[in-house]
């Protein structure tokens, strides 16, 4: 293989597979984030184009929400039993606010302008993208029958050098969500991070890390904390009540499984935008795009995504181990300020960093203080600064959350008011979805088309 024999051999031995699985990983390998590719993914900033996928769940149904909540291992009653929400001020049952990205039918509207869209076909096809945090912004609840579809554009792109990968591209996408009104339910900015799969793997920055074992008592641990936790519910927490340095509680995620990335999809994550097919309908994408599969170790072609249950292939990756995704992550600190806040406080923002892997095997543990209080246009707010750290010490995950709660003073909290000028924007693109649906109507070559599952 020439110089691709070089490269296996340099490998760190906890990144070694069998050397069938090597020599597909090397073929993988051979991708590169070039300067070209950073020149033209920069024509794409600042234009906002309808997302045209179309994710498992394309409505807010009483199931998709509970399916949601249950998946990132959220049983609070709010979200999962529609019976419990009729008693509460929502007089519904309404969904996590994470759900809000992933809950999407087909927009339509005007593509990328043609001469743009032909000089950035392709973009870094091949490399490794993960999410590496986000910033969520919302403007009112998701309720049972809301149907979402967004916009979005690149915001920023920026090229740095890791530890991970060596040279990396850091991008911000801003995706803004609407519901069937055309109303503006929340905006999450996605931070990526794009690395070369040869260079993250010849570093072996994680090589040395050993797979976690549990004795007893670190299961008795793991267990007391669970035992202890659970949705506030209906009291009331009172602003008044809450004071600076006050801790939120503790709460855990894990060990982690394969079992709960399975269960995180069937929550309704991980479906797009490449796609998990089956059958004939996995040969089409394949035929879409091949450089997202690759063979495993018995040369069947699978998704390079399986980098999140099969550690063989993670290893291609410079990973000793396969982990989570950071949605994953971004839902779990959700899930504990949700615990935390109660039924009657409206969770402004959310924003995180995701900082280390999460491993197979790994556990989180969550904690979280009051560093801020204060009120704005009649709230009253609380920021509250979060951690996560795995069973190593060390911290894989911080963010921050924004919550207005219930003041006896000013009574229950509302949402803020969208601010005017995406009002404007997002009134635009709903009017531009509509017009094209009825043209599409009236067409009858088109009137079997329902959009794009990509």
């Amino acid at each position: 293989m020439g110089d691709e024999s070089k490269v296996g051999s340099e490998t760190h031995e906890s990144l070694r597979v069998e050397e069938s699985l090597e020599e597909e990983i090397q073929k993988a390998l051979v991708h590169e984030l070039t300067d070209v590719d950073i020149e033209r993914a920069q024509l794409l900033l600042g234009i906002d184009t309808p997302r045209r996928s179309q994710e498992l769940f394309t409505e807010a149904t009483p199931d998709a929400i509970r399916n949601w909540a249950l998946g990132t291992g959220d049983d609070n009653p709010l979200y999962v039993d529609p019976s419990y929400g009729t008693g509460t001020r929502w007089g519904s049952q309404i969904g996590p606010g994470t759900l809000v990205g992933f809950i999407k039918s087909p927009m339509l509207g005007d593509p990328v302008p043609e001469e743009i869209k032909k000089q950035t076909k392709g973009l870094f096809r091949g490399v490794h993208v993960f999410v590496s945090g986000g910033t969520w912004d919302w403007y009112r609840p998701l309720y049972p029958g809301d149907r979402l579809m967004a916009f979005a554009g690149a915001e920023s792109l920026e090229v740095k050098e890791s530890e991970f990968a060596g040279r990396s591209v850091i991008q911000v996408r801003r995706d803004v969500m609407i519901n069937q009104r055309g109303e503006v339910v929340g905006v999450y900015r996605i931070l990526t991070v794009s690395t070369e799969r040869k260079k993250s793997r010849s570093k072996g920055k994680y090589a040395e890390i050993e797979p976690a074992h549990y004795t007893d008592e670190d299961y008795e641990r793991i267990d007391s904390i669970y035992a202890q936790e659970g949705p506030r519910g209906a009291a009331k927490r009172y602003w008044e009540d809450v004071q600076l340095g006050d801790e939120i509680g503790s709460m855990v995620k894990g060990p982690l499984t394969v079992t709960d990335i399975h269960v995180f999809h069937m929550g309704g994550y991980g479906m797009v935008p490449y796609g998990l097919r089956t059958g004939r309908l996995a040969y089409k994408n394949r035929q879409r795009i091949k450089p997202f599969y690759i063979k495993n170790e018995y040369g069947i072609y699978d998704v390079a995504q399986r980098l999140h249950w099969d550690s063989e292939w993670a290893k291609g990756i410079g990973n000793p181990m396969a982990y989570d995704y950071g949605v994953m992550r971004q839902s779990w600190f959700y899930h504990h300020v949700s615990d935390w806040a109660g039924d009657d406080a409206c969770i402004l923002r959310l924003e995180d960093s995701i900082r280390k892997f999460n491993y197979i095997g790994d556990t989180q543990f969550l904690s979280g203080k009051i560093t801020g209080k204060r009120e704005d246009l009649g709230r009253r707010i609380v920021d509250i600064e979060l951690h996560m750290v795995n069973q190593r010490g060390t911290e894989t995950a911080f963010g921050a959350a924004t919550v207005a709660l219930p003041s006896r003073e000013a009574g229950l909290p509302a949402y803020p008011p969208v601010p005017l000028e995406l009002e404007l924007q997002a009134v635009q693109m709903f009017a531009r979805h509509n017009e094209l649906a009825e043209q599409r109507r009236q067409s009858p070559q088109n009137s079997h088309r329902t959009g794009r599952f990509d």
